[in-house]
């Protein structure tokens, strides 16, 4: 067999060495089975939680938080970010702050935003929000200032207007750099949901789910919500990054 046949498999041979490593760590008893369930009771949890029980409610929820947040930041953060790298000099001036608050946790935040919301999914996805602006915004603009200058100076030849320039060059330019903050900015809003869903007075929600089974020591039920909430941030980054390819597929030409 050719070794490139092999390379669709790959990423199989990963999953069935960490099954099994996981299978004899809980078969030896190398970790207490209470901390650590086996694969079969914690995938068993998961399948019964999805299908019919509350894990699937919350794995919903948390879904449209993360949706709904990142679809705030990037109506926001793309037309500004185009605009800010449109104007390099404007960006540089703003660029302190933009790259202050980006590096700010944003769990620092949570206390500001329900001073502001209040308890509520509001908070939630505001803080959400804006961590994924900062990120989208970030490359997006990159993307603007390092668009290629033949190309614009080649519409600026044929007379191109600067409206026209902005959003038919400098936007279909920047669109590499802009799905990658798309995916960064997907995934930061994943990780704050289920932060802020464990400890902002949330009835609902994958962080909710984990945090309470961790309570009731529901091992299995804890582990299961933990895989969904990474399936369902492996699930965004390459949903995002399937439209790329499919929309970008000129990315580098």
């Amino acid at each position: 067999m050719k070794p490139d046949a092999l390379k669709p498999f790959l990423p199989i041979f990963g999953v069935a060495g960490l099954l099994v490593a996981w299978s004899i760590v809980t078969w030896r008893q190398w970790v207490d089975p209470v901390l650590l369930p086996s694969p079969v009771s914690t995938f068993a949890a998961l399948w019964n939680g999805m299908n019919g029980g509350p894990l699937g409610f919350d794995f919903v929820k948390t879904v449209y938080r993360t949706a709904t947040s990142t679809a705030i930041a990037a109506m926001i953060a793309i037309p500004l970010g185009i605009v800010l790298g449109s104007a390099e000099r404007v960006y540089r001036s703003l660029e302190f702050v933009i790259d202050f608050f980006r590096s700010t946790p944003a769990s620092a935040t949570f206390p500001l935003f329900l001073v502001l919301f209040g308890v509520g999914d509001e908070t939630k996805i505001s803080v959400a929000a804006f961590g994924a602006i900062l990120v989208i915004l970030f490359n997006v603009a990159y993307g603007v200032m390092n668009a290629r200058k033949t190309r614009l100076l080649a519409a600026k030849v044929m007379g191109a207007s600067r409206l026209r320039v902005l959003f038919d060059v400098m936007l279909l330019e920047s669109l590499p750099q802009t799905f990658v903050g798309l995916r960064n900015g997907v995934s930061l809003a994943l990780v704050i949901i289920v932060v802020a869903e464990m400890f902002i007075g949330s009835q609902d929600g994958l962080g909710h789910s984990v945090f309470e089974a961790q309570q009731l020591f529901d091992m299995p039920r804890m582990y299961a919500a933990i895989f969904a909430a990474g399936a369902l941030g492996y699930g965004l980054n390459l949903l995002f990054l399937l439209i790329e390819r499919r929309f970008v597929h000129w990315s580098g030409k």
